[in-house]
Parts: C-alpha cells; structure tokens; sequence
C-alpha cells in the first residue's frame, strides 16, 4: 500500500533495519506520541508477528515476492531501494529518526539520497558491547563506519547519562551527543487500587545474560528460607529459560515461569506483585543496560524495585527513596531489600508514593516526546506549536531534567 500522509505537519522517519521487534514497542509509542511532526515508519524489512505499524505510514525494502529477499541485500549492500525512495520521496521529509546504533550505517545512506539530516537514539548494547563480540554483520559495519556516523549525524540521543558517556568515550563529538530518556504512559502504567498487592516478587525481561535473572533466584533462595509464602514470578522468554528453569527448582521452588506476556498482562502482574526485581548487570560481551524503561513502568505502577546499581539503572530507579540497589552480583543485598519490602509496610508505601509522583513528574511519555520534537525542531528549523497552541523554543527547556545535556 502506497504512503498515506493527510496531516500537513512535517514528516520525520522513523528509521528501523527490521520493523518492528515485539520487545521495541518503545520505539512505536515514542513515535506515536508526536504532535508537531508526523512519524512514517521504513525499514529494509518487516518483522515476521512483530508489532502492528499504522496503515498507509509504513515502506520497506523487501515487500515480498521472489524479488525481495534482493531487494533487501542490494539496500544493506549499497543502500539502494527505489521503492524505499520513491515511497518517502512522496511524503516529503523533514529528517530521518533511526534507533539503535547498527541500523545507523542504513539509515545515514538513506537520509543522504533523501537529502534530509538524520538522527540516532542509543539504547544500550549498541553503545556498550566490546567490538570483539559484535553479535553479526550489521554491528560490524556499524563498528567499521562508526567514525563516519559521528561526523554526519546531526544528534545523537543517549538514553542515559550513562550512555552519553560511553559515546563520547567512543569519539563521538560531546555537543552532538543529548541525553533523552525516552519516557512511559503513564496514563496505562497506572495502578488499580482495588487491586490487592500480594507476596510476589516479579521479574519482567529477556531471560539473557545482562538481565540477571539467576542472581534473582539465589537472592529469593535466601528469601524463601524465611518466608516460603513469597513468590518469584518471572515473564519472559530466552535462551537461558532451561537452565533458570532448573536453578529455581533447586533453589527457590515457589517460582513460576510465565513465558512471554502481552503489555496488558504485564500491567496487571505489575498491579498484584509487591517488589519488582530485574538485577541487571554487565554481561561478558559488555552489554549493559542503557536505562531500563520497565523499572519506570514498575515505578509508576507503584511497584517499589530492587536491583543492581549497574550502567543507567540508577538514573531510572532512585535509591533509598523508590528503590534499593546494591552493587552488581550481592544476591545477599538484593535478598535483604526484598525482604524489608515484603515486610514493612510503611517502607513499602513510602517507595510506592514516591515511583509514582517520580516517574509521573519526570518520565511522561507526552512530555519527554515534546522535548524531543524540540530537538526535531533545532535540526530542521520548525516552528512548533506547543500544547497550547504557542511557540516553544529549546530554552523553555533547560530547567527539565531531560534538557538538551
């Protein structure tokens, strides 16, 4: 189906290698939540039972047939896709938005045939894995070219403070480089009071290495010694799903393992749990997490966490006031901050109230995507219209705690 564009406002593309991973919904919300700028979405190729994009905003490379599986090489090969061209030509862009730091080397080819300036947001693994373990050919290229995205790009949006660092540590200019933390819906991320908060620790994530869910486990081992009543509920799925499989048998035996759960599922679980416990940590590739947006959705649903003070986590969850972190690896930390939130009620409260009014106050997804269209704004020269109906400029910006840093 041919691009379908009524709105008059500017187009930005949204930029994705494949579109668009059932984990990334982040990316389509971000998008979504524009009201200055209307996002289409492209990409070399659509992801088989991925999420659903908005008709008539969405072209890729491959459409299918015999011939798409070459259409695809030739634009990772050499970047050239007339469909990809002639679609996006049609609507006109005012700039290209890609995500994640390997898809940049498609995204600054096609942002040069379309003449428009082209920006990237860093999430985490692509700012943090050593070169030795790039995990396939795109990354590699990414690596190779890495020096050429820095000079070209006009942003580059870090996640994190943490993330920033670790960019300009890798050569990338430092006046480029903003930290934007991304923001949730609050207005879904919200609790059901009449919901009644039970003994269950939750673990939300990819059951891989730099999530940290084995250190979970040991710490509800401890946990459970105690209060066997306490429950270890995990949602997700991996490679390592066997073998934590098998440790929570050996080990903390009241574990349920839910598999992948749809967003409405995870609110609710977020709704009955009492601490929230993703202890993430480095992985032996480097990866880290860049922020972790799913302990600001736990914080709003007024789910105090407990985890590691490991890369951008301390940004997203602030410690002694709506959280505990310990250092990377202390199970025994993690086991002793669960179990205080299982068992002191007013602690507990006093966590809740504050992810809540934190989160709330700090990482709105309307109000985090209207400094973003700031910073759409500062590359093309638009002129925003604002909530309200009046003008906004970048200075109306800089007492926020996601200000252009």
């Amino acid at each position: 189906m041919p691009l379908q564009i009524t709105h008059q406002r500017p187009v930005v593309v949204i930029y994705k290698d494949k579109l668009l991973p059932g984990s990334q919904t982040f990316v389509r919300a971000q998008a979504e939540a524009l009201r200055d700028f209307v996002p289409v979405y492209a990409g070399a190729q659509l992801v088989p039972g991925g999420l659903s994009l908005p008709e008539g905003r969405s072209t890729i490379a491959n459409d299918g047939g015999l011939l798409g599986p070459l259409r695809q090489f030739a634009f990772y090969r050499w970047g050239y896709s007339p469909k990809l061209m002639r679609d996006l030509e049609q609507v006109k862009p005012a700039l290209l938005h890609c995500h994640f730091g390997p898809d940049g080397v498609s995204a600054m080819r096609l942002a040069k045939k379309l003449a428009v300036p082209f920006l990237i947001t860093f999430h985490g693994y692509d700012a943090t894995i050593t070169p030795e373990f790039a995990p396939d050919w795109r990354h590699r290229a990414f690596l190779k070219q890495r020096d050429i995205l820095a000079r070209t790009g006009a942003k580059f949006l870090a996640v994190s403070k943490y993330i920033k660092s670790r960019l300009v540590d890798q050569g990338f200019p430092e006046d480029k480089v903003v930290v934007h933390y991304i923001g949730i819906d609050t207005d879904f991320f919200r609790a059901d009071p009449s919901v009644n908060r039970e003994p269950i620790v939750l673990f939300v994530g990819r059951l891989v290495e730099k999530k940290g869910c084995e250190h979970v486990i040991r710490a509800m081992a401890q946990v459970q010694a105690a209060r066997p009543e306490v429950r270890l509920v995990v949602i997700g799925e991996g490679p390592l799903r066997p073998s934590l499989e098998r440790l929570a048998r050996e080990n903390a035996p009241n574990t349920t393992f839910l598999g992948a759960k749809s967003p409405n599922d995870v609110r609710q679980w977020m709704n009955r749990a009492s601490v929230f416990c993703v202890p993430s940590k480095t992985a032996k590739n480097g990866d880290q997490e860049g922020f972790g947006l799913v302990f600001t959705e736990a914080q709003a649903m007024g789910l105090p966490v407990v985890s590691f003070a490991s890369a951008g986590v301390p940004e997203a969850v602030n410690d002694g006031v709506t959280g505990f972190l310990v250092p990377e690896c202390d199970e025994a930390g993690l086991a002793r901050n669960i179990t205080m939130l299982t068992s002191d009620p007013q602690i507990w409260q006093r966590c809740s109230a504050a992810g809540i009014s934190r989160v709330r106050s700090q990482f709105n997804l309307q109000k985090q995507t209207g400094l973003l269209e700031e910073i759409y704004a500062s590359i093309t020269g638009t002129a925003l219209g604002g909530a309200n109906g009046s003008p906004k400029t970048a200075r109306e910006t800089e007492d926020s705690p996601v200000a252009l840093v």
